[in-house]
């Protein structure tokens, strides 16, 4: 008896072993879609690739990189592509991303899209110049408690070109069981200095990238980042212009300022930025001194939780509070804000109020 039940049970585990193989046998046939063809841009680029991955990853191997800010996970909406045939269906987690004008023409998140079968798609002409640099680690020093600068020697390509306000996508690597990402950060470096590329970086608590940029990244490590990626730019209308940013938002409008005076641009323009306190300032004796190299260019640093008692004497407030001492009428104005969703958010209210022009508000929103 003992020894039928024995064999009954030697038999079944066989058996679901048996079913265990078949299934990943079947998996794997399924998942097999074998070569597709990516048509880019009506046929200026076709690439066939293996099956079975995203299209934003299936691209990126191939040397075209598309903008993403969370590492493909479908939070940043970023990779935003036009997929026109063999897209599948919208799938939940992108489908809030997608406005009902973006679902008309068409357009994805690439890093949700499966590469099943062939694949008609368009993406701006500008990302066949993005690029993956290799480089090294040259500087890394704290700005303030939760901010640092990272200077990167590009080793090859050896040189990069891009427009001041423009972004890159650092890679990450794997450290204390964490996955290699990619995360946005623009540019704080001057066109000019084409073999160098200067990031900012605020620590986020249990970010994966910022974790290991502030406590595993070293000096003369070798590092990887793609691009440049994005739009924000300042204008050739020389109308005034209002910069808007708070913390690691200071990047883009630091490279700005630099290439206007290495320009000679002399518009008229004002740089608010917002800190709680005197330790979240940075920069503050090279913009200040900006001001007498730019003549009609005005820094404005604004602390909303200084102490009372501190020896601090500029401005006490929110931008939008502090913004009307010094531009009544902002309807002749550019503004070009950089920052987080609620500072941003506060900050184009405060311009509509004061007449600014909606088609002359240009922001870098940090999600």
């Amino acid at each position: 008896m003992i020894l039928s039940i024995g064999l009954a049970v030697g038999f079944l585990a066989v058996m679901t072993l048996f079913l265990a193989l078949l299934l990943v046998f079947a998996e794997r046939r399924i998942l097999n879609y074998g070569s597709c063809t990516l048509d880019i841009n009506d046929g200026k680029k076709t690439l066939v690739v293996n099956g079975g991955s995203t299209l934003l990853s299936s691209l990126a191997n191939n040397d075209i990189f598309i903008p993403s800010a969370c590492g493909g996970r479908g939070s940043c909406a970023y990779c935003k592509v036009q997929v026109f045939e063999g897209g599948g269906m919208i799938g939940p987690v992108e489908e809030p991303y997608l406005s009902p004008e973006d679902i008309k023409e068409n357009v994805r998140l690439s890093c949700q899209v499966k590469v099943r079968q062939d694949i008609k798609l368009a993406i701006p002409e500008e990302l066949f110049l993005a690029k993956r640099f290799r480089g090294k680690l040259v500087q890394k020093r704290n700005l303030t408690y939760d901010i640092v600068e990272l200077r990167i020697a590009l080793i090859e390509p050896e040189s990069i070109e891009f427009v001041a306000g423009q972004y890159i996508q650092l890679e990450s690597q794997e450290y204390a069981g964490r996955d290699a990402v990619m995360r946005a950060y623009s540019i704080s470096s001057i066109p000019s200095d084409d073999r160098h590329v200067e990031v900012i970086i605020r620590k986020v608590p249990e970010g994966i990238c910022t974790t290991w940029v502030f406590e595993h990244l070293k000096e003369n490590q070798e590092v990887f980042l793609s691009g440049p990626f994005g739009e924000f730019q300042l204008t050739d209308t020389k109308a005034p212009a209002v910069f808007l940013a708070g913390g690691s938002g200071m990047a883009p409008i630091w490279s700005i300022l630099r290439e206007m005076r290495e320009r000679g641009d002399n518009r008229k323009a004002f740089y608010f930025f917002s800190g709680r306190n005197q330790d979240d300032l940075f920069f503050t004796k090279e913009l200040f001194a900006l001001e007498k190299e730019l003549p009609n260019f005005k820094y404005v640093p604004c602390l909303t939780r200084e102490d009372a008692n501190s020896n601090w004497q500029g401005e006490r407030g929110r931008i939008p509070a502090v913004l009307p001492k010094y531009i009544p009428d902002a309807k002749p104005f550019e503004a070009y804000l950089c920052g987080s969703s609620s500072l941003i958010d506060a900050c184009v209210d405060a311009l509509r109020q004061h007449d600014i022009q909606e088609p002359n508000i240009y922001y870098d929103k940090f999600e």
